[in-house]
C-alpha cells in the first residue's frame, strides 16, 4: 500500500531553537513512520528576505541538516534534501508564475505583515512577492497529499491549492492534486523574555547552544515582575518559567502552580528545577549535533543523496507539466 506524501521545509536562516522543535520538528519525526515524508532545506526561500547577506548560508545549510538528524529525522525513512539541488523547483516556479494573479500574491497575510514590520530591510522585491508561488512549486512538484501546518497557516496553503486548480483548469489536465492541511497541535514555548521565541528578538534557546549557555539563559528568564520576595504569592499564568514547565515538566505543573501561588517556592528554585528538566532533553540533542558536525563531509553526502532521490520524483512530475503546457519540441 502506497503511503500518502507529506512535504514541509525549513529555511537555513540560523540555528533551530526549541520553539522550532516543538512547533514543527517533533511532529515531523512522528510523521516519518506513517507517511512518505519529504523534508527540505529551503535555501532559495532564505534569499527572499536575506538575499543581501549570504555569508553564512552554506554553513547554516549544513547546520540545519545536523539539526534535522540530531532531532530524529532519518534519511532511511524520509527524503531529506536541499531545495537548490533540485533545480526543477525553479522551472515549475517559473511556469506557475506565468499564470499566478498578482492580486493573489498581494493579499497573502505574511506578505502584508512582513512588509509592515520589516522596515529595516528592503524586501520590496519580485522574489519576496512571489515566494508563495515558489512555495506552491515546492509542494506540487512532489504531488504532496498533506502539508503539516497549524490552523493559522491554512491561508498560506490555500494559494497552493488555488494554483493547482488553476493550472489543471487552464491546461485541461489533472496534473496536480490539491494538497490538504495536516493539522498539528504543537506545544507553544515563549522566548526567554516572555515574547514569541524568535531569533530576531535574541530570546531563543537553540539546539546549538552549549549546556552552559542553556543554563545561563534559563536562570536569566523573566518571571512574575510583581513577585519581590520568595514568600510573595506568585502569578504563574504570566510567568515564562511556568510556561516552560508545562512543556518540560508536565507532571509537576499542578504542584508547581500551587507552590508558586502560595509563596512556597522561590523563582530561583523554580528555575533550577526547570533547568534540570531542559538539560535532560537538550544535552543529548546537542551532543548528537556536535558529533554530526565533526564530520561535515558526511552531512554534505546525506544532502546530495537525499537531493538525488528527490530529483527523480520531481523530474517525473515536470515531464507531466511540460506535456500539459505543450512546451518544448
Amino acid at each position: 500500500m502506497n503511503k500518502k506524501i507529506v512535504l514541509s521545509g525549513s529555511r537555513p536562516t540560523g540555528n533551530i531553537h526549541l520553539g522550532n522543535y516543538f512547533g514543527a520538528l517533533e511532529n515531523w519525526v512522528r510523521l516519518q513512520d506513517e507517511y512518505d515524508c519529504h523534508f527540505f532545506i529551503a535555501d532559495w526561500h532564505a534569499l527572499t528576505t536575506g538575499y543581501d547577506d549570504t555569508v553564512q548560508l552554506r554553513e547554516n545549510t549544513i547546520g540545519l541538516m545536523a539539526d534535522f538528524l540530531s532531532c530524529g529525522l532519518d534519511p532511511d525513512k524520509s527524503t531529506l534534501f536541499l531545495q537548490s539541488e533540485v533545480t526543477v523547483h525553479a522551472e515549475l516556479f517559473l511556469l506557475l508564475g506565468m499564470n499566478t494573479p498578482l492580486s493573489w500574491l498581494e493579499r497573502c497575510p505574511t506578505y502584508k505583515d512582513m512588509m509592515a514590520n520589516m522596515g529595516d530591510k528592503d524586501i520590496a522585491t519580485y522574489g519576496f512577492l512571489g515566494y508563495p508561488t515558489l512555495q506552491a512549486a515546492d509542494i506540487l512538484i512532489y504531488k504532496a497529499d498533506f502539508v503539516p501546518v497549524g490552523e493559522d497557516q491554512i491561508p498560506h496553503l490555500e494559494i497552493t491549492r488555488e494554483l493547482a486548480r488553476r493550472f489543471n483548469y487552464i491546461y485541461g489536465k489533472e496534473v496536480f492534486p490539491e494538497p490538504q492541511p495536516l493539522l498539528t497541535k504543537s506545544k507553544v514555548l515563549p522566548g526567554t523574555d516572555g515574547r514569541k521565541m524568535s531569533k530576531s528578538y535574541n530570546n531563543t534557546i537553540a539546539l546549538a547552544d552549549s549546556p552552559d549557555d542553556v543554563k545561563k539563559k534559563v536562570m536569566n528568564m523573566i518571571t512574575d515582575p510583581a513577585r519581590i520576595r520568595k514568600d510573595d504569592p506568585g502569578h504563574p499564568e504570566i510567568c515564562t518559567v511556568f510556561a516552560f514547565h508545562k512543556v518540560f515538566n508536565e507532571s509537576s505543573v499542578p504542584d508547581i502552580e500551587q507552590q508558586c501561588k502560595g509563596g512556597c517556592i522561590g523563582c530561583v528554585a523554580c528555575k533550577k528545577l526547570l533547568q534540570e528538566k531542559i538539560e535532560c532533553f537538550h544535552t543529548p540533542i546537542y551532543d548528537r549535533r556536535q558529533s554530526l558536525l565533526s564530520n561535515k563531509s558526511h552531512l554534505i553526502e546525506i544532502i546530495h543523496e537525499g537531493s538525488a532521490k528527490a530529483r527523480i520524483k520531481a523530474e517525473a512530475t515536470m515531464a507531466e507539466v511540460r506535456e500539459a503546457v505543450r512546451i518544448g519540441v
